[in-house]
């Protein structure tokens, strides 16, 4: 359990979060710049004071300002990965992967050079200064040394952010084979919603200094109270799946969820594979009766639930498909003629080719999620 309850005044943002969360898995932070996400992994790490409070990891107190208690970073155990690499530019590969190793006792080393450099795939990386390295190279690197510390829990702030699209789908995989092969838990900062419903297990949304909510992944993004901060325009459902069968005539695959049979572009993983995916609002239609001579294959009966509030062009709808959830966005002509309104039964129509691919995972045993499968 991670349990966080501190005050800190930083100019004119006033911190004052409280937290408490399992550390099983990937915990995300998510919230606009600025929100105090990195202020609040700084605090954990023992980088950055908090004014008052208590900082707690599994039953071991890192901070208590009442206690007299503030732990220095080292003896914290807790690996820490930035939006820059960090590393030593005067030492190769080999000699910055070694640095946190050789400063950690021999009885706390469970994990060595061989194994971590197999697992981020670093071989052939080793005799190279950081120098000749690419952004995505660098990184795992950065990921390799703190590994190599042994940490008990893994900071990652915005690791991704200076990186091209290319790049972050270079070292996603790895990310998610640190916490599914090593059951790292991993402390995930990012204001990036499809790398937060691609690894994240709980997911913790921070604004101006407060922590607003926190809980099960699933259940954060399918409520329509925190819209405006889980992010509206790449607002979507995150649904649990498996791969019912391939239909290699058309090159198709059909994933069965909750509400039917979903069809999407062909898919490079085995039938019966579960998955999670994300299904944006922006990708889906409502209409009052069941329509004909479309192009569109996924049709499913729906009930409205929720409807967010007017005051603009657009408005969301939350919506029940044979208990999964779902959101479509629509204009507020179209609720008016459509005569919307909780309890209404609709059809919800999605686009074969408008899946979130970027953000689809793929389960392990207890629920984690592997690498996604390729486009």
């Amino acid at each position: 359990m991670l349990e966080i309850s501190v005050e800190k005044r930083l100019g004119a943002l006033s911190l004052r979060a409280e937290l408490n969360c399992p550390t099983e898995g990937v915990v995300a932070l998510f919230g606009r710049s600025g929100a105090g996400k990195t202020s609040l992994v700084n605090m954990l790490a023992g980088l950055l004071r908090p004014d008052r409070g208590r900082i707690a990891l599994r039953g071991e107190t890192l901070f208590d300002s009442a206690a007299g208690i503030d732990l220095p970073p080292h003896r914290r155990r807790i690996g820490y990965v930035f939006q820059e690499s960090r590393l030593f530019p005067h030492l190769k590969v080999r000699d910055n992967l070694l640095y946190g190793w050789r400063r950690t006792p021999e009885a706390e080393r469970p994990i060595g050079l061989e194994e971590v450099v197999a697992l981020l795939g670093l071989k052939d990386l080793l005799q190279r200064r950081p120098g000749a390295l690419s952004g995505g190279e660098k990184q795992r690197v950065a990921l390799g040394r703190a590994l190599l510390a042994n940490p008990r829990l893994l900071l990652m702030d915005e690791p991704l952010a200076n990186l091209d699209q290319a790049r972050k789908q270079e070292i996603l995989p790895f990310v998610e084979r640190l916490r599914d092969e090593l059951r790292l838990p991993i402390v995930y900062v990012s204001h990036a919603m499809e790398e937060i419903v691609r690894l994240a297990d709980t997911l913790v949304l921070v604004s101006d200094g407060r922590v607003v909510a926190s809980g099960p992944l699933e259940e954060l993004t399918s409520r329509l109270d925190l819209r405006p901060l889980t992010g509206r325009y790449e607002a979507g459902a995150v649904v649990a799946a498996t791969l019912a069968r391939h239909d290699l005539a058309d090159d198709l695959s059909e994933l069965s969820f909750a509400g039917g049979l979903l069809v999407v572009p062909r898919l490079d993983v085995p039938e019966g594979t579960a998955l999670r995916l994300r299904i944006r609002a922006r990708d889906v239609a409502l209409s009052l009766a069941r329509p004909e001579g479309l192009s569109i294959q996924n049709i499913f009966p729906a009930r409205v639930l929720d409807l967010g509030e007017e005051g603009g062009a657009q408005l969301d709808v939350r919506l029940d498909v044979g208990g999964a959830p779902l959101w479509a966005r629509i204009t507020a002509r179209a609720r008016r003629q459509l005569d919307l309104a909780p309890g209404r039964e609709v059809y919800a129509l999605v686009k074969s080719a408008a899946i979130d691919r970027g953000a689809l995972g793929r389960p392990a045993a207890g629920g984690r999620f592997l690498d996604p499968p390729e486009a």
